[in-house]
């Protein structure tokens, strides 16, 4: 069993079974132990500071960018997952620093116009390999940003990498080593990731009803119908009842998150008293994951996601800028694969070297990293200046 080390954020015991500094698996590239800070931070900080995260703040989460300003963005997005994340690792005395990057990263290697451009770049990609965009944001932190001398990428240790890489198709986690084990052996990643992993759950969900209200695709008269959304809603109702509506809207969306937090911490550690992992070893063995929802709030969670499918995600104007989203991802592979010399010069270089490794999927797989870099407005503009023949510039 490991010893259990100070969490400086609360002064705190961790638990013996969260991630800590002496029990890293190390990074892909050695380096010297970092100066006042631990490993985890440093890679929360090497996220922060990467171009990828500054781009999230023009990548769309469910609404394009340029449709509203107080709509949420990949990156409000990031922060909003990283302080619920924080908040469950710290009641669980798990590694606050390391869950905090894992949030923070989770979604780096997304396209622009969010699911519709992935499903669009996936479309495309399926001649060559596909496109993934868990896997994608670990091409970015480690070969696509380039900023350090000494390697390319951030250089994460394992548990930043592990975590952000939340799913993965077999074939691909076979090329990945060490860190594509757990989805060949069917096992788990550290608890950290775990928590992560549905705290971006929590988040998406309740912030889509916040961001679906607001734009008025959804009314609060559908809502009630899913009894997760009910049960805050009549609470609310009770304590206020002369309240606005945007007031009435944030105290349900905050107890939506609320409920689902509490539930997650609660469910866990009923879960980590039954199972009693010795250590982080003992977790990565779990043939099922130990941090979870209770049976009961699980099935709520599902009916929240199917009315937000069937209600938001499916609505007529989502859908009129999916198929946008689907003809200018398309247009640009094409035009790019079919001619790279029409891309810039780092991304033409980009081009060279993947194409002497792997030929025509290499040169497919230049072209997706080049789209799945762009922001929304960048990925309408590229699409202006090669469709347009009023547009060279």
């Amino acid at each position: 069993m490991s010893t259990p080390l100070q969490n400086p954020a609360t002064g705190s015991r961790l638990a013996p079974y969260a991630a800590t500094d002496a029990a890293s698996r190390g990074r892909l590239h050695p380096e010297p132990a970092p100066d006042y800070r631990s490993e985890f931070q440093r890679d929360r900080d090497r996220i922060i500071h990467a171009a990828a995260f500054r781009r999230l703040e023009y990548k769309t989460q469910v609404f394009v960018n340029h449709e509203g300003d107080l709509f949420r963005t990949r990156l409000t997005h990031s922060i909003e997952v990283a302080q619920i994340a924080r908040s469950i690792a710290r009641a669980m005395r798990l590694n606050e620093d390391l869950t905090e990057a894992v949030a923070l990263a989770h979604d780096m290697g997304h396209t622009p116009f969010g699911h519709a451009g992935q499903d669009a770049l996936n479309e495309c990609m399926q001649d060559h390999g596909g496109f993934e965009h868990n896997l994608q944001s670990l091409r970015v932190v480690d070969e696509l940003e380039e900023k350090y001398a000494a390697f390319s990428g951030l250089n994460l240790t394992f548990e930043t990498r592990e975590g952000i890489l939340k799913h993965c198709s077999l074939k691909n986690a076979a090329r990945l080593g060490e860190l594509g084990e757990r989805f060949l052996q069917k096992t788990q990643p550290g608890l950290e990731a775990q928590l992560t992993n549905l705290a971006d759950e929590i988040a998406y969900n309740s912030h889509d009803v916040d961001d679906g209200l607001r734009a008025e695709l959804l009314s609060v008269k559908q809502l009630t119908e899913v009894r997760l959304f009910r049960d805050q809603y009549e609470e609310v109702k009770a304590l206020y009842p002369g309240l606005s509506r945007r007031r009435t809207i944030h105290e349900i969306v905050r107890r939506l998150i609320n409920c689902q937090v509490v539930d997650l911490v609660q469910s866990s550690e009923k879960r980590l008293t039954e199972q009693r992992p010795a250590d982080l070893d003992a977790v990565r063995s779990q043939a099922e994951p130990l941090i979870t929802f209770s049976d009961g709030m699980r099935e709520r969670n599902l009916e929240l996601k199917r009315f937000l499918r069937q209600n938001l995600y499916r609505h007529y104007r989502v859908h009129r800028m999916s198929a946008k989203a689907l003809r200018v991802i398309r247009d640009l592979f094409n035009a790019f694969f079919d001619d790279p010399r029409l891309l810039p010069e780092d991304a033409q270089h980009n081009v060279q070297r993947l194409r002497e490794q792997d030929s025509e999927h290499g040169q497919a797989r230049a072209v997706a990293d080049y789209i799945a870099g762009m922001t929304d407005r960048y990925a309408i503009t590229e699409h202006e200046r090669v469709y347009n023949p009023g547009k060279l510039t």
